[in-house]
């Protein structure tokens, strides 16, 4: 009797102190400072902002926003164009969030282990606790300051627009990160870099330029913003730097955000796009005082999806396609009417091919289509039988030289249009020019036959596959692809 009195007692201590029935709720710190604390206003507000940029386009693959996190009066208007490239549609498992600290330098990450809510005036918003403290012990890099968080603005201010976008917000993951150890930055990234996945969403908070003048904030947010869109996490630093020894007066920082930003383009691994998405001022807002203007940039990092590929499978059974296709042309038959149930949705893939034939490693023939309107195994039996007998180069192929025939094939990816040589990379892309009804290609791999420079392998190709002159491609038009060679 008395075990279970003190059983009791101990349930109802342990209910009492558990945040089940106490969660920790992290107030509204900013509310009525940089945006309203009345919850119609604050809705109204956010909403309007949004509709500004109703016909943007929705990613389905956004892994990352960089958005900023000034008063909304100032910056509503750029978070707002991040915010609406969201699917609301998507079900993310969790958000991190990763801002600067504006009040405690902490050498390091603190991520907010101890609240188990942020509360705006439009409600609470969940926060992963569990994934919290799994970053704290995988790094001593990640901890928890208190102080890091309490008053805290580049984190709350971006809640009211989740709130708005998404039906029920994904529970967070607040992180404040304040440190230029770049090797700290580097082990958060590692820590980080398992959650950089599909499932997740990254949003980075950082405003741009501080106090330069009007036009010298649009110098330098160009610069960093230009560094920022290549990936490239030496260039984003060098560009601080730069801006840095400028001799800007005023500039107290080209982005407040850096270390966060830093972070998270150390976690890319060249499959995503950048997009930049729009840029303004304090004084684009209000020119009141345009010698001392903050800068804001909004960015939306797009996971590549995965592109065409196929396996070691699917070539063989392509190359016996090509052979057999040739076989058949030579003993008087009919296209071969393939027993769909063998061929996989890879090869019905509409998309276009080239087949090239070489004999003693010389070209024996090469004809291909661009087109994606036939099933990929048709045009590779289609191409196979027209290299080997209708390429007016040569001699119809004969039954003796197939032992002798290698085939290759080339599956191409579908064209994008070019407007500069810029877009153009030798040995990695082949070019196709057109021009009324005149046009030529080279396959990607011609480059590794010959030791032109890009002008020339594009000069050849106008010159002897359009015959459009050698400087015939500068007012045509120019498509890249690529090719899966094998």
């Amino acid at each position: 009797m008395i075990l279970s009195i003190v059983l009791l007692l101990l349930m109802m201590v342990n209910s009492c102190n558990g945040k089940a029935n106490n969660p920790v709720v992290r107030p509204a710190t900013q509310a009525n400072r940089f945006y309203t604390g009345d919850p119609k206003e604050l809705s109204a507000e956010v909403d309007s902002f949004l509709e500004l940029h109703r016909g943007r386009t929705m990613y389905e693959h956004v892994a990352a926003l960089i958005v900023p996190h000034a008063g909304y009066y100032f910056s509503g208007n750029v978070a707002a164009s991040a915010y609406m490239t969201l699917n609301p549609g998507k079900s993310y498992q969790r958000i991190f969030l990763l801002g600067p600290s504006h009040h405690e330098w902490i050498d390091g990450a603190s991520v907010n282990t101890e609240a188990d809510y942020y509360a705006t005036p439009l409600g609470n918003v969940k926060v992963d606790h569990e994934t919290c403290i799994e970053l704290t012990k995988k790094d001593s890099v990640f901890s928890y300051r208190p102080k890091a968080h309490d008053r805290e603005h580049c984190l709350e201010v971006q809640l009211p627009f989740l709130q708005r976008r998404f039906n029920e917000v994904p529970p967070i993951v607040p992180i404040i990160i304040s440190t230029n150890d770049f090797q700290k930055l580097k082990r958060m990234a590692e820590v980080l870099k398992p959650y950089f996945t599909d499932e997740n969403l990254f949003i980075i908070s950082s405003d741009f330029s501080h106090y330069p003048s009007y036009d010298d904030a649009c110098e330098v947010d160009a610069k960093t913003g230009k560094a920022i869109e290549t990936g490239d996490v030496e260039q984003f630093i060098a560009a601080i730097e730069e801006n840095a020894r400028s001799g800007k007066r005023n500039l107290a920082t080209s982005a407040c955000g850096e270390f966060p930003i830093i972070t998270l383009m150390l976690m890319l691994d060249g499959q995503y796009d950048i997009k930049h998405l729009m840029y303004q001022n304090s004084g684009d807002i209000d020119n009141y005082n345009p010698s001392r203007v903050v800068g804001y940039h909004s960015f939306a990092f797009l996971r590549k999806e995965a592109g065409f590929t196929l396996s070691d499978d699917d070539k063989r059974q392509l190359k016996e396609i090509a052979l057999n296709s040739i076989k058949d042309s030579l003993d008087g038959k009919a296209a071969a009417n393939f027993q769909l149930l063998t061929i996989n949705s890879q090869l019905r893939s509409k998309c276009g091919a080239f087949v090239s034939l070489h004999k003693h490693g010389r070209l024996r023939g090469c004809i291909g289509h661009f087109g994606e309107d036939v099933p990929l195994y048709e045009i590779v039996a289609e191409m196979a039988r027209a290299a080997a007998f209708e390429d007016p180069r040569f001699m119809p192929v004969s039954r003796e030289e197939l032992k002798d025939l290698d085939i290759e094939i080339s599956v191409l990816t579908p064209m994008r249009r070019i407007q500069s040589l810029d877009e153009f990379e030798l040995h990695r892309h082949g070019i196709y020019i057109r021009k009324g009804y005149r046009s030529g290609t080279f396959l990607p791999q011609v480059a590794d036959e010959v030791n032109w420079t890009k002008e020339e392998f594009v000069g050849h190709c106008s010159q002897d596959k359009a015959g459009l002159g050698w400087d015939g491609w500068r007012d045509a038009e120019l498509y890249v692809y690529e090719a899966i060679v094998f």
